[in-house]
């Protein structure tokens, strides 16, 4: 036996020596900085590899879906039950999570054997221990006649079809019970539950220890995306975007990613890393050639590993004076717990318990023997250590590169024997990742409750997204219209469209079918230069067109673009077409046309009433304008007058259009039979080319005439009040022009933004989004633009317009062409 006070004293004297040996020794097992950082570049492309649908399959980091689309929020409540399977233990939970204003968890549970015949015997007989155990707990608290929701963590390599499903890949840590591999344990479990009759369960999700142990971390940090088990094996999860998740379906949103990293090396990525005491464990393993990252970090393996470098420097006569014993070289007597112990700084505790270890496997050591074994202990758990950190740095980088951020604030939660019990084991953790990725503010949060509660947390957040859901879909249904809804709607609108049409109910008609003069689309023998102005939203534009025909039919255009302030828009009459002027005058001297005469086409995208083609009397201003002095008169003279007080150039005004009728016009130029015009932009308009012989308000029964229906309109007389949500009627009650243009506001891009706005805003009054929580930002009129809506999501209640306007083509058009 060695004193301590001696014991001290050769530490002194013989550290420097003993570590110097044992790093020469085991210098392929030390890694530097630069080979921390070469792994951790090798991980992430294995990451990509995992993630991608076409490399997946021989991809050895899985990358494997877990259909946990979120972390906790806080307001998670109820009560669930949780099986927690990883280890040669099972824990079955009984969890209470209340929500009253305060986070609050409660938990009951009771930890069961697995005996080893089980775990390698076959795989009905282990769940039929599962399903045993868990009726055992039941009985206890008196909750067996209840049905309760349960969440599984099954922590080993499954794969995951959605959230309560999942096929098991491949046993690890030791287990290898038959006909399980290959077979849902969700479905095991469900039918051995089944047989015994007694009791019943809703099964609600599978999760594995690395996503219980995010969601548990989660529901105290809700910065926490990424869990981390270093135990007796080791894994990584962490919260994916679904756009780089190609093996599942969808873009939208994140969703947890189980990385199963324990396979990383599995196919010779780090067999440059590997030592012969590396291959020496995989040899002697069950399952050799797989897990080899796993078996170079995990508390399975790490003891043993210890063991074998002893046996080595010991026949290399380097300890223990060249002298092995039976316990020595008997695998496994070595445990990692001896491991943590040995490394133990305080008073040399750690080289007494090096001493004590090795007493009992037989041997008489030297204090150099104990120091030299302290070191090799250091060494082995150091790698494992750096290595854990730089497939961490990794998941780091991945997220921070998701999120496009400079910097990345983010939680780990973690959990495991080693990363607990290795007094060194989290301080090296953390210092490598911080070296390997600076620009991520790293918070490790261990996980003080298990696994077990993480499946509970899952199960809670997936009755809570699905209620939420179930909730919002209550909201969206009033936005959803059907099939007999819409031809509701097309019905309507003809009858609209007849009573525009016909001299007696014009001028009680919302849809006011106006003519335009316009008798016919282009032949393409059309040539000249002309001049266009396009005034129909807060941009102006003047352009030059020049037309040429013959066998090589071609249109040049020049074009500037101008914007219209919004104290000129809501000015005066006179302010705002001197600015066109100005903006025309600017434009001219700009092709070096000053003083020219061509003939201009002016399109106009306000309601008109048109008694010739070169007149355009407005009936009233939509899309935000209100300049007074404009309507009830004619935009042409308004234009000529300001045209004649600049006194800088005249126009010869041929036509004032709307800008429905100019894309018909420039669609029918390439396609004669396009006959129908579409906007839905910052505001909504179709027109099409009607039989004279409907149009009651203009003289003649012969040939066509173009018609602007100013369909936004439709509805001013309750037409669509039936349809109309609340969320129309707050955006027409607060918009400049209530209780006009209604037709509009359902489908142009002047409201949709604003719609989509004040869902959000009840959504977050019912708690369905944000936490409840709502942003100063987001009650700001007009925040949320239409343009983050295009970019969101493509899919809008535009299939109205769309059925219209073929109301418009079935009744208007004996055949033609819609062009969008």
């Amino acid at each position: 036996m060695i004193a301590s006070h001696p014991l001290a004293y050769y530490c002194t004297e013989l550290h420097h020596d003993q570590v110097q040996k044992v790093d020469k020794y085991l210098y392929h097992l030390r890694l530097s900085d630069e080979n921390i950082m070469d792994v951790s570049m090798r991980f992430r492309r294995e990451m990509d590899r995992g993630l991608c649908r076409d490399t997946n399959p021989t991809a050895a980091i899985k990358m494997l879906p877990t259909f946990v689309r979120s972390t906790p929020d806080g307001t998670e409540h109820g009560d669930f039950l949780a099986l927690d399977l990883g280890g040669t233990n099972f824990r079955v939970l009984l969890v209470k999570v209340s929500a009253n204003g305060k986070q609050k968890v409660e938990m009951e549970n009771q930890i069961y054997a697995i005996p080893e015949d089980l775990m390698r015997g076959h795989g009905s007989e282990l769940f039929d221990h599962i399903a045993e155990c868990l009726a055992n707990f039941l009985s206890k608290l008196g909750i067996k006649d209840k049905k309760l929701p349960l969440g599984f963590t099954f922590s080993f390599p499954c794969q995951q079809t959605k959230l309560d499903e999942s096929i098991l890949v491949s046993w690890t840590k030791g287990f290898k019970a038959s006909g399980v591999e290959g077979k849902d344990v969700v479905g095991m479990l469900r039918a051995a539950i089944k047989k015994r009759g007694d009791f019943d369960i809703d099964i609600v999700a599978v999760i594995n220890d690395t996503v219980g142990t995010m969601m548990t971390c989660g529901y105290d940090d809700h910065h926490c995306e990424i869990g981390l088990i270093v135990g007796t094996g080791t894994n990584a999860c962490y919260m994916e975007e679904m756009r780089n998740l190609q093996t599942v379906e969808g873009d939208e949103g994140r969703m947890c990613v189980n990385l199963e990293w324990g396979a990383f090396g599995d196919d010779g990525a780090l067999d440059d890393l590997r030592t012969s005491f590396d291959r020496e464990i995989d040899a002697g393993s069950l399952n050799p050639g797989k897990q080899l990252f796993e078996k170079m970090i995990s508390g399975m393996y790490m003891g043993e590993l210890v063991r074998l470098i002893l046996v080595e420097m010991t026949k290399d006569g380097l300890l223990f004076q060249g002298k092995t014993t039976p316990e020595l070289l008997n695998t496994g007597q070595f445990q990692t717990s001896f491991v943590s112990a040995i490394e133990n700084e305080k008073d040399n505790e750690g080289l007494l318990k090096a001493e004590q270890v090795l007493l009992s496997l037989g041997l008489e050591p030297s204090p150099e023997d104990c120091m030299a074994t302290q070191r090799v202990c250091q060494v082995v758990s150091t790698r494992a250590a750096h290595l854990c950190a730089a497939t961490l740095a990794a998941v780091l980088r991945q997220i921070r590169d998701n999120k496009a951020a400079e910097r990345l604030r983010t939680t780990v939660g973690v959990d495991g024997s080693v990363y607990k019990n290795h007094p060194q084991f989290a301080r090296r953790l953390h210092k490598m990742v911080r070296a390997l990725v600076p620009d991520c503010d790293v918070r490790f949060l261990r996980s003080e409750d298990g696994s077990g509660k993480g499946a509970a947390m899952v199960t809670a957040v997936a009755q809570r997204l699905a209620k939420q859901h179930a909730e919002r879909q209550c909201v969206l249904d009033t936005l959803r219209l059907s099939r007999a809804q819409l031809l509701e709607v097309k019905k309507r609108m003809g009858e609209g469209m007849a009573r525009g049409l016909a001299r007696d109910t014009h001028s009680n008609a919302t849809v006011k079918m106006l003519p335009t003069y316009v008798r016919s689309t282009p032949n393409g023998t059309e040539q000249g230069d002309f001049l266009a102005l396009d005034l129909g939203g807060t941009n102006f534009r003047v352009l030059l067109v020049r037309v040429r025909s013959g066998k090589k039919r071609r249109v040049e255009m020049h074009d500037k673009i101008y914007a219209i302030p919004q104290d000129i828009m809501q000015g005066t009459g006179e302010e705002l077409f001197d600015h066109i002027v100005h903006c025309i005058a600017d434009f001219l001297e700009h092709m070096g046309m000053r003083g020219a005469s061509l003939p201009l086409g002016f399109t106009f995208s306000f309601p008109c009433r048109q008694s010739r083609l070169d007149q355009g009397i407005l009936l009233k201003w939509t899309k935000g304008f209100k300049a007074t002095g404009c309507e009830g008169q004619d935009v042409v003279t308004l234009l000529k007058d300001a045209v004649h007080r600049h006194e800088g150039f005249d126009l010869d005004v041929v036509a004032v259009v709307n800008d429905t009728v100019g894309t018909m016009m420039t669609c029918g130029y390439e396609d004669p039979h396009c006959e129908v015009g579409l906007i839905v932009g910052t505001g909504t308009n179709a027109c099409y080319m009607e039989e004279m012989e409907n149009v009651e308000l203009v003289e003649g029964n012969t040939g066509h005439m173009c018609v602007n229906m100013e369909w936004g309109a439709f509805g001013e007389h309750g037409e669509l009040d039936d349809f109309c949500t609340p969320f129309d009627r707050t955006v027409d009650e607060c918009s400049s022009n209530p209780g006009k243009q209604r037709y509009e506001k359902m489908i142009s891009g002047m409201y949709l933004g604003e719609i989509v706005r004040n869902v959000l805003l009840d959504f977050t009054a019912k708690g369905l989004l944000f936490c409840g929580r709502l942003s100063e930002r987001l009650k700001t009129r007009g925040i949320f633009e239409t343009k983050f809506l295009s970019q969101i999501e493509r899919y809008v209640r535009i299939q109205v317009c769309v059925c219209v306007c073929l109301c418009v083509w079935v009744c208007g058009c004996s055949e033609g062409a819609l062009h969008l």
